[in-house]
């Protein structure tokens, strides 16, 4: 049974693009569908339709639209681009420094990882601020107090910078390669998924910690939902959703869900009603009702069905409408019932 059948889907658009999309992002009504080749394609979120487009020189990893959608930063591996929609401009484009994320902090500063650096820019390209060098790349960084704090993830831990601050204000240690980081919305928890196929867990308020390992492949996408109180990460092939409430995870089990042989993507639906929506490799769009049962329950998709070819990233438009993207270029933009049948 396919999901368009079981819950009545309307596809509001599809389209191609000319390159194998890496990421997605959606926000303000605009969805942005970045190529591994260095082209990122900015389109309406209602239809499809072409706003315009914007090219990174050597590839992209990482693309996120401003919240407002009138800018979008880009990341990859020779450098990083800022774009502006009023007029389909590129505002900024610096190669010369490995760079793997971008995230905004509201409509007024994004941060993008630089190579060893975390630089914080504004819509404008100017530099509104700079991290001294890391021990290690800057392989992933985060906003949390309402943009008052940054986190960057590098060899041997997560360390935490305040606005303009050079040196961390708290260092969080670990030691090991961390390629995620994720920070609950609440600002209680930091978490890093690790090259060592384990997730480490910092309590923000005392640095408390603990690591959860075990997992058959390193952990490479992990994602808070909307409350902080559920936690989903890959590591192949299980997804697994762990229970952030109350004191946290430590001594629970997580619930786990199968219908992957490997995940290539995971997304919560917007608003924290415990939808989650995952990819595989192998051709499999799931979605779960994440956060039922309890823990320890191996959970089955609410709906699954089979794909012509892998989807390579999802984003959610909103709580209604999923867009996914494929590795031949095929993006599709799915609107979804409130409810998922049991």
């Amino acid at each position: 049974m396919s999901i368009a059948a079981a819950l009545d889907v309307d596809t509001a658009w599809e389209t191609v693009v000319d390159d194998a999309p890496v990421a997605v992002h959606a926000a303000a009504g605009l969805v942005a569908v970045a190529g591994a080749d260095g082209t990122c394609w900015v389109l309406t979120g209602s239809t499809g339709e072409l706003v315009g487009t914007v090219t990174l020189p050597g590839g992209i990893f990482a693309a996120q639209l401003s919240p407002d959608a009138e800018h979008l930063a880009l990341a990859g591996p020779f450098g990083h681009a800022l774009w502006k929609r009023a007029t389909d401009t590129t505002v900024i484009a610096k190669t010369g420094a490995w760079s793997g994320a971008v995230r905004w902090a509201g409509p007024d500063k994004v941060a993008i990882a630089s190579g060893r650096r975390a630089v914080v820019l504004a819509p404008d390209g100017r530099e509104l601020w700079a991290i001294e060098p890391a021990p290690s790349t800057v392989t992933d960084l985060v906003w949390y107090r309402e943009g008052r704090r940054l986190a960057t993830a590098a060899y041997n831990g997560v360390r935490c910078y305040e606005r303009h601050s050079a040196r961390p204000v708290v260092e969080y240690p670990y030691l090991g390669s961390h390629l995620a980081l994720a920070v609950a919305p609440t600002g209680r928890w930091i978490c890093s998924g690790n090259q060592d196929a384990s997730i480490h867990i910092w309590r923000t308020r005392d640095g408390g910690d603990l690591t959860m390992s075990g997992y058959p492949d390193k952990i490479a996408r992990i994602a808070f939902d909307d409350t902080g109180y559920w936690f989903a990460s890959d590591g192949a092939p299980d997804i697994t959703v762990w229970d952030f409430s109350g004191s946290g995870p430590e001594g629970t089990r997580p619930r786990t869900l199968r219908a992957h042989e490997t995940v290539t993507a995971l997304a919560w639906r917007p608003g924290g009603a415990g939808i989650l929506a995952s990819a595989g490799a192998e051709g499999t769009l799931a979605l779960w009702r994440a956060t039922s049962g309890s823990a320890g329950a191996r959970l089955h998709p609410a709906h699954a069905r089979e794909l012509d070819q892998a989807v390579t990233a999802l984003t959610w438009a909103g709580s209604d409408l999923l867009v996914t993207a494929d590795w031949q270029g095929r993006v599709q933009a799915s609107r979804l019932p409130e409810a998922l049948p049991r």
